[in-house]
C-alpha cells in the first residue's frame, strides 16, 4: 500500500533558535507522521539538534514556491506546546514531537508524534493553480534529479491550471518557479 502524503511546511529550529522553512512531504502512518528529509539539509541538522518540527498546513502557495526560490522571510509566531514557532499565517498547524529516528543513507525517518493541534482560518476550496503550483515546486526540488524533457512535459501541462484557475497569489508564485527553471538550463 502506497503511504499517504500531505504537502505541508514545515518548520524546525537550530539549538540556538534560528528557524528553518521548508516544503515537504511528511507520511501519514497511523496517528503519527513521518518527515524523511533528504541528506545532507538543515531540516534533517535541526531535527537531529532539536526533536521537533511544526507541519504548517497553508493555501498560500507562495510559500512553497518561495522556500525552494531563496525566498524564506515568512512571518513566525510561538507555536503552543514545543519550542519550534509555526507560520503565522497558516489554516492550521500540528506540532510535532520525535518519537524514533530510523536511519538511512539517502532519507532517515524521523516519526513524529502530535502533541498539538490548532485551526487559524477556514479553507475556502481547492484551486487547480494552486495544485498545479505545488507539483511545480515538487518539479523545482528535483531539478537536478529529473530529466529536462520531463520536467518541461510536466510544467507545460501544469501551466493550462495557471492559465485557466489563477489568482495574482498563484501567478506571482508560479512566476518564481518558472524563473528558477529557466535560470537552472539557461
Amino acid at each position: 500500500m502506497v503511504p499517504m502524503i500531505r504537502e505541508t511546511i514545515v518548520t524546525t529550529a537550530d539549538a540556538a533558535g534560528k528557524v528553518h522553512i521548508a516544503p515537504i512531504g511528511i507520511i501519514a502512518e497511523a496517528e503519527d507522521w513521518i518527515i524523511a528529509p533528504f541528506r545532507p539539509s538543515t531540516t534533517l541538522d535541526n531535527l537531529r539538534a532539536v526533536p521537533f518540527a511544526v507541519a504548517n498546513y497553508t493555501d498560500d502557495v507562495r510559500v512553497f514556491a518561495g522556500c525552494l526560490t531563496g525566498r524564506h522571510d515568512w512571518p513566525t509566531t510561538d507555536a503552543q506546546a514545543i519550542p519550534v514557532p509555526r507560520l503565522a499565517a497558516t489554516l492550521a498547524h500540528a506540532e510535532l514531537a520525535v518519537e524514533t529516528v530510523a536511519e538511512d543513507a539517502q532519507r532517515p525517518r524521523f516519526r513524529c508524534r502530535v502533541v498539538h493541534r490548532a485551526a487559524h482560518a477556514p479553507f475556502e476550496g481547492f484551486n487547480r493553480a494552486k495544485a498545479a503550483v505545488v507539483e511545480a515546486a515538487i518539479l523545482v526540488s528535483r531539478l537536478g534529479m529529473l530529466p529536462r524533457e520531463k520536467i518541461e512535459q510536466e510544467i507545460a501541462y501544469l501551466q493550462i491550471a495557471i492559465a485557466k484557475t489563477a489568482g495574482p497569489a498563484e501567478q506571482e508564485a508560479w512566476s518564481w518557479l518558472t524563473e528558477k527553471i529557466d535560470a537552472y538550463y539557461g
